[in-house]
Formats: C-alpha cells, sequence, structure tokens
C-alpha cells in the first residue's frame, strides 16, 4: 500500500483559498471561535474526559447540560439533542412514532435521506405534490389533500408528516405555518426539516406549529461534521429520547440512563459538538441579519440574469442564499469545448470561484450566505467574464 498519499502535502484541501460558492457548505464555515478550539478538542472522545453520569448531553464540563437547552429555547422547543446529522433526526423520529406499515406524508422536495429514513423503518411514503416548472411551490393545502389520500388508499390519516422548510433543489422557503395549522386539524405530528434554515434563519418551531425540528450542524450551524439537532415539545420528548429497557439474561446488564433512539451516551463526540458551542453565539447573531443575506442574493439573481440565457428557477424573488438557475447558453458553449461540460468549473476556478458541481452547464445551484460584498461582486464577475469570453451576451 502507498501510505505517502495520506501524508499531509497530499491531503491539501482543493477549494483552500478560493470563493466557495457549494450549496451545503456556506452555512458551515467555522467561526473564528469554533476555529479557535479545534486542536484542543482534536482527539476523538475528548469531550469524555469529565463523563460521569454517561451520557453526553448531561455532561457540566464543558456543559453540555445547559447547550440543549439553550439550543431547544432559540429553536422555540422544549426539548433538543445532538445527533449524527439531521438524516439520523429523522430516522429516530419515525422510528419513535411511527410503526411498521404506517403511512407517512413528506413533501416532493423532500432529501432522499427522508426516503431512506422512511424505507429503513419500513413506512410506507406518500408524496405532496409541487406546482412544477418554474417554482416548483409546495402548496400548504395539498397536504390536507394529501391525508385524505392517504385514507382512502390505507383505511387511515398517516402517523407523521415532514415538511421539508427549505429544499436542497431550488432554496424555496415553503410556508411552516399554513401547514403546521393543517397538521394540528388533523392532530397529525409534524418534523419540520430545516436543514437549510436552522443556523441561518429565525425559526420558532412552536409557533411554526412544529412537533419536530431537525438540523444539521456541520450544513448550517458553523460546526464540524458530522453533527445534527433534533428538537421536540415536551408531549413527545419521553417518547423520541426514551431510555434503555433491556436486561441481560445472564449478567442482569441494564442500562436505564442510556436514550436508546441515540445510542447510549451520544451519536456525537468531540470536535463537532464542541464547534457547535463554540460557534452557537455567533450563530444566535447571525440570523438576525437573515434579510442582508437573502438582499445580497436577490442582487446575485438579478445580475446573472443579465447572462443570455441564464434565468433563475424557483419561487420570485427568492427568499433564501440557496438558488438554482438554468443555463442553456453554457450548455451550449459545452457541446464543442474539449471539455464538455466540465468547461464551466474549470473557468470558474480560474477566476477564483469554486462550488459549481462539476460537469454542470445545463442547470447549476450555488449558496452565497455569509460572502462579503467584495465577494459577491467577484463572483458576478467570475460568471459575467465566462460568459463574455465565449461569446455569450451580457448585458451592460
Amino acid at each position: 500500500m502507498n501510505l505517502e498519499r495520506y501524508s499531509p502535502k497530499n491531503l491539501r484541501r482543493p477549494s483552500y483559498g478560493y470563493i466557495n460558492v457549494h450549496p451545503i457548505q456556506r452555512g458551515g464555515i467555522l467561526t473564528e471561535e469554533a476555529r479557535e478550539v479545534l486542536v484542543e478538542w482534536a482527539d476523538g472522545y475528548s469531550i469524555c474526559d469529565m463523563c460521569v453520569k454517561g451520557r453526553v448531553d448531561l455532561l457540566k464540563t464543558p456543559s453540555v447540560q445547559e447547550f440543549k437547552y439553550d439550543v431547544a429555547e432559540f429553536l422555540g422547543m422544549d426539548e433538543a439533542r445532538f445527533t449524527a446529522g439531521a438524516r439520523h433526526a429523522k430516522f429516530v423520529i419515525m422510528n419513535s412514532v411511527a410503526k411498521r406499515g404506517d403511512a407517512i406524508v413528506v413533501d416532493s422536495l423532500a432529501h432522499y435521506t427522508t426516503y431512506l429514513a422512511a424505507e429503513l423503518n419500513e413506512l410506507k411514503l406518500y408524496e405532496v405534490p409541487n406546482t412544477g416548472h418554474p417554482e416548483y411551490r409546495i402548496e400548504p393545502e395539498s397536504y390536507a389533500q394529501t391525508f385524505e389520500n392517504v385514507k382512502e388508499k390505507t383505511g387511515g390519516y398517516p402517523a407523521l408528516a415532514l415538511l421539508t422548510h427549505v429544499d436542497y433543489k431550488y432554496g424555496n422557503v415553503s410556508d411552516v405555518k399554513k401547514v403546521g395549522k393543517i397538521c394540528e386539524e388533523y392532530d397529525i405530528p409534524l418534523i419540520l426539516n430545516t436543514a437549510y434554515s436552522s443556523g441561518v434563519m429565525p425559526i420558532n418551531g412552536k409557533k411554526l406549529g412544529a412537533t419536530f425540528i431537525v438540523g444539521s450542524g456541520h450544513k448550517n450551524w458553523a460546526a464540524t461534521a458530522p453533527i445534527g439537532v433534533l428538537a421536540t415539545i415536551q408531549e413527545y420528548s419521553e417518547i423520541v429520547f426514551r431510555k434503555s429497557k433491556i436486561k441481560g439474561d445472564i449478567t442482569g446488564k441494564s442500562f436505564g440512563m442510556k436514550e436508546t433512539p441515540l445510542f447510549g451516551c451520544a451519536p456525537v463526540y468531540g470536535l463537532p459538538i464542541i464547534t457547535l458551542m463554540a460557534s452557537f453565539p455567533g450563530v444566535v447573531e447571525r440570523v438576525k441579519r437573515w434579510d442582508r443575506e437573502v438582499d445580497k442574493a436577490r442582487y446575485i439573481v438579478k445580475e446573472l440574469e443579465k447572462i443570455s440565457g441564464i434565468h433563475h428557477i424557483g419561487i420570485k424573488p427568492t427568499q433564501h442564499t440557496l438558488n438554482a438557475f438554468e443555463t442553456p447558453s453554457f450548455y451550449e458553449v459545452s457541446k464543442s469545448h474539449k471539455k464538455r461540460g466540465y468547461f464551466l468549473y474549470h473557468e470558474l476556478k480560474k477566476r477564483g470561484v469554486m462550488g459549481v458541481q462539476p460537469g454542470l452547464t445545463k442547470s447549476i445551484k450555488i449558496n452565497t450566505y455569509g460572502l462579503t460584498d467584495d465577494e459577491v461582486e467577484k463572483v458576478i464577475w467570475a460568471f459575467k467574464d465566462v460568459a463574455a469570453s465565449y461569446g455569450i451576451d451580457v448585458e451592460d
């Protein structure tokens, strides 16, 4: 085996020093406070130094015990725990609330991990349709219609509903409050997937009508991966955070303090939880500036649409920093370019911008959260300069 490939010089990050507009990365960039603790807590089980009760969420040094309540308050919920990502949080909720064979309803823009969580729990999944091109909007009223369709097909209403607050394909912001009201009328618990919203947008779960909130620490809370957040209301806390009841038939071993769905003491240790804590004060403050981030995104959309053939898809005006574009003019260039669909990625990289998926030219996604005004202008210039260099018209 060639161990040289694992040397530090061969593990340099390709995007280091570039403006990175990758859709899943902007909200996960560490704060300076998080960077300060990286080396000190880098050992795998570092957070367990002062563990007494056998659960990370009960640690007092550092005070994860207080942190979980601060996170719950921040999200407008009653209880919170930390998971191995938003996908793990969804699995835990489905496993705790629904039974094998039950139906659940999800929006048709839901992330693939929603489907896998349902599959692993052996649930029947029904989709709420979207309006299709060009907005791909999820209409709240479609949840009620889908609930009725499920009852007609199965004889009962679904055990759970899930709404993706901001979808990963178009960056559409769904009307949670209306969906929450509908779920309340049907007495169906609502999972709100905030992987692209909590940590950058202000959210109050109870006011929105959410029973559960799942979030992604490494995607939008400025933490190292992998870490997710699961928050719920008091009524469901003992269900999703239930304690172990199993007992060994020979040894009599039991683990009554361990929360079974979270694999005992916790699914995350070390840097993920520590960086989540270190970044938390900054995250609490930055959600107050969300409107400014949306203003920058709208400016970028307006400027990129000055390139002939490029147009924004999704709800207009955009309400998020993640945005999708159809880019047929770049696609036409790719047909005769020696790098084919990879030309756009390479041309943007030459101009200091990374994050557009290599190989894509028909349509692209970018996320501009947290860019400085200067970086915003550089991103706009890079796209326009690529277009102009290949003879694509750019409006003055």
